[in-house]
């Protein structure tokens, strides 16, 4: 076996763009997918068999309240209804129905439950890099308390509120991440969609005007502790990297290969900025077969042999894709080690 470092110190290596001894790699699942695995394995803890070398920390979207008949409230008060989507949902109601946080409370940050179980899943995980992860961090917490059409007009019409909540939203986060920051870990993740499978779904001059000078705040808290910033966006956003590295930006993902070419912006961003993704979700590990699966795998760890990436499929893996894809990754993956 070729683990003669731990999983922290080769993601740490390809991340400094260094070579690492091996690609690492991280996978998630959704929970369809991942029940698939444990009925395969014959446990629910499979983290054994996949190996991954990321450690993810804290709640990303604070789903901690269970409502019944599938429905579950956040912490900002959206209510999901997971009838259809088991993982996530999609949002019922509106919690702001006008552009006016007038007699809205936003929840406390520093809420015991985002960070309660980080020591223990340290001390049992650290061999692995350590993650704290925001979900919603931006954008998206916008549209889900303000329903995304009325967010869209509110950019044109209201743009005084809009700006008056992604500040307070970014509040939010940045004492949230410095909470986070006591504890030992080593970057934090903010999880905000901004593109579609062509172009942002804002534009670029929406998006520089208002989320740009927010995620500017957000980073700069990460990076003034020393620490790597990684961002998730779904989409087509591939113009939006200068913008992002120049704000100190480390690691991309999704990486949707359906949308980008990755190996050429690989190529381009050698030495500024690490992906994480890469392997495709929407053909190749639903539709392929395992061999597909283990061709773009080995594709993908060619790119990234130099240092800068983190293998990973450029999702979390659905219910859709067939167990032997699902193992023919995790072996393909594992293969240098072993």
């Amino acid at each position: 076996m070729r683990m003669a470092i731990s999983p922290r110190e080769v993601v740490r290596e390809a991340l400094a763009f260094r070579r690492p001894p091996y690609v690492p790699w991280s996978f998630r699942f959704t929970r369809e997918a991942r029940e698939k695995l444990e009925q395969h394995f014959g446990t629910t803890e499979i983290d054994p068999y996949v190996g991954n070398h990321i450690l993810e920390l804290g709640s990303d979207i604070g789903f901690f309240t269970e409502l019944g008949n599938d429905r579950f409230r956040d912490v900002f008060g959206v209510v999901w209804d997971r009838t259809i989507d088991k993982d996530i949902g999609n949002v019922e109601g509106q919690v702001l129905p006008e552009p006016s946080l007038h007699g809205y409370q936003f929840p406390d940050p520093l809420d015991a439950r985002f960070f309660e179980d980080i020591p223990s899943r340290i001390a049992k995980h650290g061999e692995r890099y350590r993650l704290f992860c925001l979900g919603f961090s931006l954008f998206e917490r916008a549209w889900t308390v303000r329903g995304l059409e009325s967010l869209y007009m509110d950019f044109i019409e209201n743009p005084g509120f809009v700006h008056e909540l992604l500040e307070r939203i970014a509040d939010y986060n940045i004492a949230q991440v410095k909470a986070a920051l006591e504890h030992d870990i080593d970057a934090v993740y903010f999880g905000d969609d901004w593109g579609q499978q062509h172009g942002l779904l804002m534009g670029y001059d929406l998006w520089k005007e208002f989320i740009y000078p927010q995620i500017q705040r957000m980073y700069q808290v990460v990076r003034d502790a020393g620490k790597t910033v990684f961002i998730h966006s779904c989409g087509d956003v591939d113009e939006l990297f200068d913008d992002l590295v120049s704000i100190g930006l480390g690691v991309f993902n999704p990486f949707q290969p359906e949308v980008m070419d990755v190996a050429g912006i690989m190529e381009q961003y050698r030495g500024r900025l690490a992906f994480w993704g890469g392997v495709s979700t929407q053909r190749t590990m639903p539709y392929g077969k395992p061999d597909d699966v283990r061709k773009e795998v080995r594709k993908m760890r060619e790119l990234g042999r130099d240092g800068g990436y983190i293998l990973s499929p450029s999702h979390a893996l659905e219910g859709d894709v067939p167990l032997e894809n699902l193992l023919a990754l995790i072996e393909e993956a594992r293969a240098e080690i072993l």
